[in-house]
């Protein structure tokens, strides 16, 4: 028996890996919410181009081509009726960026928004500002390959933001070259601790949102119960772990993906430092990123053809995002 659900998609195309989520809408009473139907997940790692070389290379362009040419099809079967492509910190920083996005609108007929540090964590506040309680302040983290975004909430309410252009693969690939940082790197890092620093205190956040694969993965490490927040001691504790590993054994033993057993501990510094510098001691962990805040806009942008004829509501509704998902990266 076939029961028709109106399907949305999103395609991030992040510095370490391209995730594509298909969700379908329901409506049920006066509740909408968007379940996850497919998730795809590819490491192609743009970023170890761009950040290394200023180019996405030829390989790693006809990689790019022919999985987004999947996802399309994929998302033929699905019977998506809107979709969202946005590109993150490698595309952008790419020489070559605009030119690969044309390519693929030849070719495929797909639009790659390449987008900056702000409209990125625009969409992640579509959906971290229904998980803030009245009158608490928050500092949201949220670390990718080739950037990381803090955004500070007061009272429920974004009162400050920022974009850095320090991610966890331009991390690792200067801790592998062996150099020491740059003045320009350092110069950078402690603007980064001065920023988190001066507005933690300006607005007395005590409570930290983290949001990324890779603080994922360390909740995931940390918490025998995935619906708590994580003290920065239990992050440190398994950060430690991985580090004391070798490569195989992050990978056969605390069974990490190659493509996350690299990145972790540079993202997972990341994290640590900024919560010691705002003086946080706990993390709360929401399975949620760019790809939910991406649904929340189409959702938000296509109502009037969603929305059954039974609801005469005025206002266009959050759609609740599902459980954290069973998906691991």
């Amino acid at each position: 028996m076939d029961y028709p659900l109106l399907k949305l998609a999103a395609i991030d195309i992040g510095s370490n890996a391209v995730r594509c989520q298909i969700s379908a809408v329901l409506h049920y009473g006066d509740r909408y919410r968007l379940k996850r139907v497919e998730y795809v997940r590819y490491p192609l790692r743009l970023g170890e181009d761009v950040f290394a070389t200023g180019n996405i290379s030829a390989k790693k362009e006809q990689k790019f081509i022919k999985f987004l040419h999947a996802l399309k099809l994929l998302m033929e079967v699905h019977d998506v009726a809107h979709y969202l492509i946005c590109a993150t910190s490698a595309m952008r920083t790419a020489a070559n960026g605009a030119a690969v996005a044309a390519r693929i609108q030849q070719e495929l007929g797909m639009t790659v928004q390449v987008i900056d540090g702000q409209a990125e964590a625009a969409y992640i506040n579509r959906v971290i500002e229904h998980l803030l309680e009245d009158k608490k302040h928050y500092l949201h983290i949220d670390v990718g390959g080739g950037s990381t975004e803090f955004n500070i909430y007061h009272d429920r309410r974004k009162v400050a933001s920022q974009s850095f252009e320090i991610g966890s693969i331009r991390r690792m690939q200067q801790e592998e070259s062996g150099q020491q940082s740059t003045g320009a790197q350092n110069d950078l890092w402690q603007r980064m601790e001065d920023w988190v620093t001066q507005n933690g205190r300006k607005y007395h956040v005590t409570r930290a949102i983290g949001t990324g694969g890779n603080i994922n993965k360390l909740y995931r490490l940390a918490q025998s119960s995935l619906d708590k927040p994580v003290t920065r001691r239990r992050i440190a504790t398994v950060l430690g772990n991985l580090t004391s590993m070798s490569m195989d054994e992050r990978v056969n033993v605390a069974m990490l993906n190659p493509d996350r057993a690299d990145v972790i501990i540079p993202a997972g510094h990341i994290y640590l430092s900024a919560m010691e510098w705002a003086n946080i001691s706990q993390m709360i962990v929401p399975d949620i990123g760019l790809k939910d805040g991406m649904l929340q806009t189409l959702f938000e942008d296509h109502f009037e053809e969603i929305r059954p004829s039974s609801d005469h509501s005025r206002t266009v509704p959050y759609a609740d995002v599902t459980s954290r998902a069973a998906e691991m990266e």
